[in-house]
Parts: C-alpha cells; sequence; structure tokens
C-alpha cells in the first residue's frame, strides 16, 4: 500500500477549514477585546484560554465518541457536518455584536459577545479531533508523517489564505486613523471557506469504504502492536512506552506554551512595541507560514529518513535560537526593520518539523481502534498548555513589560528540547521518497 495523495489532500480540507478559523481567532479576537471592549491584557488572556479549556474536555471526548460512532457517512463525518455548520452561524454574529457596541456601547452586549464566542467554541471542539482522526484511520503508521506533512500543509493553506485576505483589507493604510475596524468582511470570508472545505471533503471522501480498504491492508499487513494486554484483557501500554508518551505529551505541552504565546500576543505585541496595524503584524505571521508550506512535504520526508525525534529536536532547537534573537532585537530597537522576516520564515521551517512529527508519534504508540482517544490526548495536552500561555504571558507582558514576550517563548521551547530528550518510542519504521516518489498515488 502506497501513501494516496491526493486522498490525503482531500482529506486535509477538514483541517484546512480548522485552520483558517483559528488564524482569525488568535489574531482578531485580542484585539476585538482590547480595542472594542476594553479588556486589559490578563483579562482578555482569560477568554483567550477560554477555548483551551473547553477543548480541554471536549477534544478527548468527542475523539472517542467519534471511535465508536457508526453513522452511515462513517465515524468522522457527521461531526464534521454539524460542528462546521454550527461555527459558521454562530462566528457570523460576532462581528454584529462588535459593531453594535462600538455604536451604542451597552454592558449587555459585552456579555453577549463572550456568551456567543463561548458557544463557538463549543462546537469547534465537537469536529476537531474527528477531523483529524480522519488521516491516520486510513493510512498506516509508516506512512503517517509524510501524510501528516500534506495535511499540516493544507492547514497551513487555510491559514495563509486568511493573512494574505486581512493583510489586504486591513492594511495600515486602511485602518490608520480609524477609531473602531469592522471585521465583518473578514468573517464571511472565513466562513466561505470553511463551507466550501467541508462540502469538498463531504462530496470527495467516502469514509467508509476507505475505512474497509485501511482494515484489509491491516490483516495483511500487521504493525508491530506496542501495548499489552492486562489481566482483565484490556490493552495497555507498558511502563517504558507509557513512559514515553508522558514524556511526548510533556513536550508537546511545552512547545505550545511557547508557541501559542507568540500566535495569540504578536499582533497586539507588534502594535503597542513597533506601531504596526494588523495588516501589516500578520504579514509577518503570514511569512512564517509561508516558511512552513514549504518545509511540511520536506520535513516528512526528512522524518522518514532520519527519524521523527530528530526531526523534531532540530526544529525545536532551531525555534528557542529564533526566539532568543528575536528578544535580543527587541532590546535594541522600537522598530520593525523588513530582515525580520527571514527570522519569522526560519522560525516557520521549525515550527513545520515539530508539528508534521509529533502527532503520528503519539499515534504510533496506540491500536487503530483507539486512534480518536490518543489524538484527544494530544489535543489535551496541547490545548492544556494553551490554557495557560495566554494568561501568564499577559500577564507578564502587563506587569514586567511587553518586551518579555520573546524571552518567555525562548525559555519554555528551551524546556521542550530537555524532555524530548527522554522519549524513547513513537519513531517511524518507514523509507523515504524522493522526488516524484513524494507524490504517488496523486489521483487516488
Amino acid at each position: 500500500m502506497k501513501l494516496k495523495t491526493g486522498q490525503t489532500i482531500r482529506i486535509g480540507f477538514a483541517f484546512l477549514s480548522i485552520c483558517a478559523f483559528w488564524q482569525m481567532y488568535n489574531t482578531v479576537i485580542p484585539l476585538v477585546l482590547t480595542n472594542t471592549f476594553h479588556m486589559n491584557e490578563t483579562f482578555s488572556g482569560m477568554i483567550m484560554a477560554a477555548d483551551n479549556v473547553l477543548a480541554l474536555f471536549l477534544l478527548p471526548l468527542f475523539g472517542g465518541i467519534s471511535d465508536r460512532c457508526e453513522s452511515k457517512m462513517g465515524k468522522r463525518k457527521p461531526f464534521l457536518l454539524f460542528g462546521t455548520i454550527c461555527a459558521v452561524i454562530l462566528m457570523m454574529v460576532l462581528p454584529f455584536v462588535d459593531n453594535s457596541y462600538f455604536a451604542h456601547p451597552v454592558f449587555y452586549k459585552e456579555i453577549l459577545f463572550v456568551v456567543i464566542l463561548g458557544l463557538l467554541l463549543i462546537a469547534m471542539g465537537t469536529y476537531r479531533s474527528p477531523a483529524v482522526a480522519l488521516m491516520p484511520d486510513v493510512t498506516p503508521k509508516p506512512f503517517r508523517s509524510r501524510a501528516n506533512a500534506i495535511i499540516n500543509l493544507m492547514g497551513a493553506i487555510g491559514g495563509i489564505l486568511y493573512l494574505i485576505i486581512s493583510a489586504v483589507l486591513y492594511s495600515e493604510s486602511r485602518t490608520k486613523g480609524l477609531l473602531h475596524v469592522d471585521y465583518m468582511p473578514l468573517f464571511i470570508i472565513v466562513a466561505v471557506i470553511m463551507l466550501a472545505a467541508l462540502a469538498i471533503v463531504m462530496v470527495s471522501v467516502d469514509e467508509i469504504t476507505l475505512n474497509r480498504e485501511m482494515e484489509a491492508y491491516e490483516a495483511e499487513h500487521p504493525e508491530q502492536d506496542l501495548t499489552v494486554e492486562d489481566a482483565s484483557g484490556d490493552a495497555v501500554l507498558p511502563t517504558d512506552v507509557k513512559r514515553s508518551l508522558v514524556f511526548l505529551l510533556v513536550s508537546i505541552a511545552l512547545w505550545f506554551i511557547s508557541y501559542n504565546a507568540i500566535e495569540t500576543w504578536f499582533t497586539t505585541y507588534a502594535n503597542k512595541m513597533w506601531s504596526m496595524s494588523l495588516g501589516s503584524a500578520n504579514l509577518c505571521l503570514t511569512i512564517a507560514t509561508g516558511g512552513a508550506i514549504i518545509s511540511y512535504v520536506p520535513v516528512g520526508a526528512l522524518a522518514a529518513k532520519i527519524g521523527r525525534k530528530k526531526t523534531i529536536l532540530i526544529g525545536v532547537c532551531t525555534m528557542t535560537i529564533g526566539f532568543l534573537l528575536a528578544f535580543l532585537y527587541t532590546m535594541v530597537f522600537d522598530y520593525f526593520q523588513a530582515y525580520l522576516y527571514v527570522l519569522f520564515f526560519i522560525i516557520g521551517m521549525s515550527w513545520a518539523g515539530i508539528n508534521v512529527n509529533s502527532l503520528p508519534m503519539v499515534l504510533e504508540m496506540c491500536k487503530g481502534s483507539d486512534i480518536g482517544r490518543f489524538t484527544g490526548f494530544y489535543y489535551t495536552f496541547s490545548m492544556a498548555a494553551q490554557i495557560v500561555t495566554p494568561v501568564l504571558a499577559g500577564f507578564l507582558m502587563k506587569h514586567v513589560g511587553y518586551t518579555v514576550l520573546f524571552i518567555y517563548a525562548a525559555v519554555f521551547m528551551g524546556l521542550a528540547f530537555l524532555t524530548m530528550q527522554l522519549v524513547r518510542h513513537g519513531d517511524c519504521k518507514g523509507v523515504a521518497k524522493h522526488g516524484l516518489d513524494a507524490f504517488e498515488d496523486m489521483d487516488d
């Protein structure tokens, strides 16, 4: 069985939809909370962490529920359909409330905005784990790093589509001097992207057939199972594998504490420290996303050659150095210079090396019937980290100074480098593909 690139791309449209939404959420919502509703950094950081609090419970819950789902559409697609439609409806209400509050500030509108935001986050939490689990459902273990590279590439395309659109619609020349920025056009465009991506997955991905093909392949080519049976006959992880899983999940939490601090606070940081508009700040994130897009497929192939762990460690080390350089720059200059785009590009490439290989390492330790649950474990730790970091980073920026942001990110990324040294399981067993072989079975 070969990696079916065309099939993986079609599945990846679900992740494209998710990433387009979260890129908008992480860059626009903090500005709305601070500029329209005039919340301080700590309180707005708490609200920004709410999605991760909910995800801490919702993602493993719905990942496990989808493992047991027996719908005619498949295990995962019902969650994609319901969750996306509910999310789109709710998100379109937010800019209405934002604009209405600016025109006539009334406290109940602020409460309404927060309530709708909470419902929106619940809707997003119902289908993220099922959407991500769809790829490993139909991809053999040795190919999952390369398949995950394609999935992340699709997610990056969704993110960069948003970033380019926002950079054009909300450039500094368009927003300079405005007392209030209307984000309605941006929300409409992201909603269209989400619905179009959903339609592609629902129409072009036959989950039932793909699951049957995967079951037939696994019956003919049984992979090494790291689990063992306990006294009651249940599958459990041996002590050494469980230890590796714990250190891997801790590492995931640490690098998300680092990177999500930049994702959440960079637009606000750039506005305060370098007087940059949303569009100008998002251009930096666009450059970083571009670096990731270029790197996703190569780092998947690199992991097949040198191993997932080594590829992750290279990415973690490079990001730590990059954040340290950004901190040193902040100590010397109080304005943005174009050569920093190179640094953001390298940071994006490094993040790709981490992101492509971490989930496959987790799933390498589970049985096929537990993919949704172990995907939930991955998101439990990544989201738990993102509960802490908006609040903690926001608190430090308020009470220590905005200059703390990049050194904060560097410290936690460095800690992730140390904990990854203790991971002994979850590496890939596949063989690297080169050149056109990396895109085999494009039409399947």
